[in-house]
């Protein structure tokens, strides 16, 4: 290491010091994943890269919603309920990936399809709205294009889940099978960077953001309407990207055959050394059977429009997803189970929890000022902290217990809620006349995000290491399909109180009529306040109540269980 030739000795020594473990745990934690990186990654690693690329749209929707459509938060959260739907879908989807596996390249361009079908919705909606409202109203082409994105999202996951385990080889570049400890190695450096791809989309995207809104506080509607129309144009190249996924994946399998039919090896051995899916796996009339059911039901019910079809969907969803798991589950050990159950609860109740929903970005918009660039800025500054967090907070996140690391994102989250509610009732006004403007509402926000953004990515971590690690060796897939459906109906779960909580608490941005700019529907903020304290007592008191009740009854019910 060089050092100026001002510093004395002592400084000298002590950076020497100090840079040994730096530099070490750099090495470990972040330059060692670079090292591990191999060409057969990349195919899975640029469908997840697709998915966080997916955010580029996020800012440019809220605006949309905001100025061009009248519809209400409330109506806003039933859909977000709807739009998580497809998810839950992920197993059926896992075992079809499985059944037509020969042909993941074609379930890859449907799912890019639909992305791109949802993203030309958006830019008709923009750049032709007279032709486009002739069709239909501009409401409901937004709302076919919110359902259509997620399917496709959906299914290149879940071919891009799959195609993580046929990324990694299994024989080493002279046909010899690797160990199986080296594989394990290798399998999770494959999830982490499958992790890295994802957020480092979003960081990608948050900085475009950034550079599109640049001086967008002087823009008048139609420059904004212009940058919206751009912005939409340039997602196109998320499905691009997907596809471009799988036609690398392609090229290196032809390479590696190439390679070992050189070395002598027949097409047959060629295809056992590459394929993680040999022989085409047994149909599971219970996966298939209970998840069609489930969404024929849920169609059915979506289309007669019930005044609780949502609600009658999330049960009759959650009851197949539960019987399905008590059919995974019947040969493992009582205790076993029984904990399986209740670290199950505590991860759904934790995602359960209900959000403020669209009223608190519109507070944000209207009342403290914050525009397009600046909400660019905080999703810039989320993605990257979330980045770092992933990296900081690992070995805390694996010499604890699952429970024990919810229990204290729980509090983190409440915790970290707290802003919010004081820059409602003024807080900023105050720190602002305190410091002479340098902590304003600003100030504040950026300071929250910081601290708060590494907590979405660092719950998935433990939610996904526990689902791996808990799953029966012969069903992982299946399991993992389950299980993962199931903590996807707590995301449900959450839009629909969230929908509650918006009818109890009225919150509404001002709508103008876009002929006569008459004033159609007021704003009013004025129950916001209310909204957010509901929201953190009820994001701490669930997660904590369950994760008491869990750890005071579990290990009682698993003794009568065996009993029985």
């Amino acid at each position: 290491m060089q050092f100026p030739e001002d510093q004395s000795p002592r400084d000298r020594e002590s950076i020497s010091i100090h840079a040994g473990p730096i530099r070490q745990w750099l090495d470990a934690n972040i330059l060692e994943l670079g090292r591990q990186i191999r060409l057969s990654y990349l195919p899975p690693l640029m469908v997840y890269l697709a998915a966080g690329i997916s955010g580029l749209t996020g800012i440019v929707g809220t605006f949309f919603v905001k100025e061009y459509l009248g519809l209400s938060a409330e109506f806003l959260a039933s859909l977000g309920f709807w739009a998580m739907l497809p998810w839950a879908m992920k197993m059926p989807m896992g075992h079809l990936v499985d059944l037509l596996w020969r042909h993941k390249g074609r379930l890859i361009y449907f799912g890019a399809g639909l992305v791109a079908l949802s993203l030309l919705i958006m830019i008709g909606l923009l750049a032709k709205p007279a032709a486009m409202r002739e069709i239909m109203s501009p409401e409901s082409w937004y709302v076919l294009s919110v359902l259509l994105a997620p399917m496709g999202y959906v299914i290149q996951d879940t071919v891009a889940d799959a195609m993580t385990v046929e990324a990694v080889p299994r024989v080493d570049e002279e046909g010899n099978a690797i160990p199986d400890e080296q594989l394990k190695l290798a399998h999770t450096t494959m999830q982490t960077l499958g992790r890295v791809a994802i957020i480092g989309g979003t960081l990608l995207v948050a900085a475009v953001n950034v550079f599109m809104f640049s001086g967008v506080e002087n823009m008048d509607i139609d420059q904004k309407k212009g940058i919206y129309l751009e912005i939409y144009r340039l997602a196109l190249v998320i499905p691009a990207v997907s596809v471009a996924g799988v036609w690398l994946s392609a090229m290196v399998r032809n390479r590696d055959a190439r390679r070992l039919a050189a070395q002598g090896f027949e097409l047959d051995a060629i295809e056992k050394m590459q394929s993680a899916h040999v022989e085409t796996p047994e149909v599971n009339w219970w996966i298939l059977g209970g998840s069609l059911a489930f969404l024929a039901f849920s169609v059915v019910m979506g289309l007669a429009d019930f005044k609780f079809s949502a609600e009658i969907v999330f049960a009759g969803s959650m009851g197949i997803v539960l019987f399905l798991m008590r059919q995974l589950t019947r040969d493992i050990a009582p205790d076993a189970r029984l904990e399986l159950f209740g670290t199950a609860a505590v991860i759904f109740v934790f995602r359960a929890v209900p959000t403020s929903g669209a009223g608190s970005t519109w507070w944000m918009i209207d009342e403290l000022g914050f525009d397009q660039q600046f909400l660019s800025k905080l999703s810039l500054l989320a993605s990257a902290l979330a980045l770092l967090g992933m990296f900081v907070f690992r070995r805390f996140m694996a010499e604890r217990s699952v429970i024990y690391v919810f229990g204290a994102l729980t509090v983190a989250g409440a915790l970290l809620y707290l802003p919010n509610i004081a820059m409602f009732y003024g807080f900023h006004h105050w720190t602002s006349a305190l410091t002479h403007g340098l902590i304003d509402a600003r100030a504040i926000a950026l300071i929250d995000t910081a601290l708060e953004s590494p907590l979405g990515q660092i719950a998935m971590i433990p939610m996904l290491t526990w689902i791996a690690r808990s799953a029966p060796p012969a069903l992982k897939a299946t399991y993992f399909a389950v299980m993962a459906a199931f903590t996807n109906l707590a995301l449900s779960l959450s839009q629909l109180g969230t929908k509650y909580l918006n009818q109890v608490f009225t919150v509404t941005r001002q709508i103008t009529d876009g002929v006569t700019g008459a004033i159609k529907v007021p704003a009013d903020y004025s129950q916001l306040g209310e909204l957010y304290i509901s929201v953190t007592l009820l994001g701490l008191i669930l997660p904590l109540t369950t994760i008491y009740l869990v750890q005071r009854h579990a290990p009682r019910l698993a003794r009568q269980e065996a009993r029985n």
